[in-house]
């Protein structure tokens, strides 16, 4: 597939670029040297390949999601810049 100038002022105004008449070469080229190579990626045999959704083989090691209590609650208090006997004490942020 060739791209032409009509098509890549059509992709400049679609992604909201502003392309320079000099930079207009360059850009022809390199599009066209990426969709010769997606061409080449498209000749390739993939039937039977298994897609690839990670790099790696590992696999999650979920816990059990048990809820226990590390802290008492005098422990969590303890270092509270304000605090009333059970609760943290926060400054008003709504009127």
């Amino acid at each position: 597939m060739k791209i032409d100038q009509a098509s890549l002022a059509r992709i400049a105004h679609l992604a909201r670029l502003n392309i320079v008449p000099s930079e207009e070469a360059s850009l022809l080229k390199s599009m066209d040297s990426v969709l010769t190579w997606m061409e080449q990626l498209n000749e390739i045999d993939t039937e039977g390949v298994e897609p690839l959704t990670h790099i790696l083989d590992e696999e999650n090691k979920w816990r059990e999601d048990i809820s226990t209590n590390l802290l008492s609650r005098e422990e969590a208090l303890g270092n509270a810049p304000a605090r009333t006997t059970s609760y943290f004490k926060v400054p008003k942020v709504i009127e």
